[in-house]
């Protein structure tokens, strides 16, 4: 009887498991049909328009029609607005094969408020290769990551950026310029002490690993170090599933200096030699501040055989047209 028991609760559990997947695909299928469907729609609006029967830009009373009588024919979901999202979505996507199947019509609503093909192109891919959702997608395109990422490197890297998405081969590809933590709603004239900032990115752990990118896995934070006798406290402790190795950072309020670089070289011979694994790639080093000198920074790490990596960071969302200025200017470039 105990073992016809166990039988029955592997069936049930086989059921839930068949039944939880099928939905899942069946949700997807759906998706994909509703997304391809608006295309096609979209393409109607266009052929007409491009027939000269009437201009289709927003303010256009074909809009006010179409919604009208569509609404009357078929029920909700075609106001003017999502009308005009519509007829973007086959303008922006002119081949129908370049649309994802994993993205859903809400992602490309977000999608479409892209000003750029190159910036459009980047977020499908980051959507899609990082499974964000609708949430995660606002809050990356609102923070201009594209732009951040960007701007971190030369032209021919930017086409490669829209191309691909983000792709961290190499621990240089974990830095953003600047990373922004504007989900600590810290206010701006807060007097924050280090340890109050660290105890905030544990509080938003989600927010923070989105920030910091795909193949971030959290371990601990005030991570203890002890080397003869001497204790030390490393702030996050990171390991990265892509690179294979021990992320070490150390949160500074104000501006990174010479003796942090140091301390961070300090704590990488340790990991290196004590922590590491057979596997494990060699450890690296994030100092994180509010500031960064770069030419102490080229001093303070010459030498230096460890990868250390310095990165700003900053509280607010940035300036958008700032970031369109910079790099517009890189592509003029």
């Amino acid at each position: 009887m105990e073992l016809e028991h166990q039988d029955y609760k592997e069936l049930i559990s086989g059921i839930g498991y068949l039944l939880t997947e099928g939905r899942v695909k069946a949700a997807q299928q759906i998706n994909t049909i509703l997304v391809e469907t608006y295309w096609a729609i979209g393409k109607y609006i266009v052929e007409y328009e491009q027939r000269g029967n009437e201009k289709a830009e927003y303010g256009s009373q074909l809009f006010d029609r179409l919604s009208r009588d569509l609404t009357d024919a078929y029920g909700k979901g075609f106001s003017r607005s999502n009308l005009f999202q519509i007829r973007q979505l086959y303008i922006r996507f002119p081949i129908i094969q370049t649309l994802s199947g994993q993205l859903t019509w809400s992602h490309y609503v977000e999608i479409l408020k892209a000003e750029n093909n190159l910036e459009l192109s980047f977020y499908v891919k980051q959507a899609e290769t990082e499974k964000w959702s609708v949430r995660e997608l606002k809050r990356q395109m609102k923070s201009m990551l594209f732009h951040r990422l960007a701007l971190s490197t030369d032209k021919e890297g930017v086409l490669k950026l829209a191309s691909k998405g983000h792709e961290v081969q190499q621990p240089e590809d974990l830095i953003k310029d600047p990373f922004v933590l504007e989900f600590l709603n810290i206010p701006r004239q807060h007097q924050y002490l280090e340890s109050e900032l660290e105890e905030k990115l544990i509080n938003n752990l989600q927010s923070f690993l989105l920030e910091l990118g795909k193949g971030f896995a959290f371990i601990a934070r005030q991570y203890r170090i002890s080397i003869s006798g001497r204790h030390f406290k490393l702030d996050l402790l990171f390991y990265h599933r892509i690179l294979k190795c021990f992320v070490l950072i150390d949160l500074k309020r104000g501006e990174i200096d010479h003796n942090d670089v140091g301390q961070m070289n300090l704590y990488l011979n340790y990991f290196r030699k004590e922590e590491a694994t057979e596997g494990d790639n060699e450890p690296v080093g994030i100092l994180l501040g509010a500031y960064k000198d770069h030419i102490l920074v080229e001093y303070a790490t010459s030498s230096i055989t460890n990868k250390i990596l310095l990165a700003k960071y900053q509280l607010y969302l940035p300036d958008k047209e700032q970031l369109e200025k910079a790099l517009n200017r890189l592509l003029d470039v």
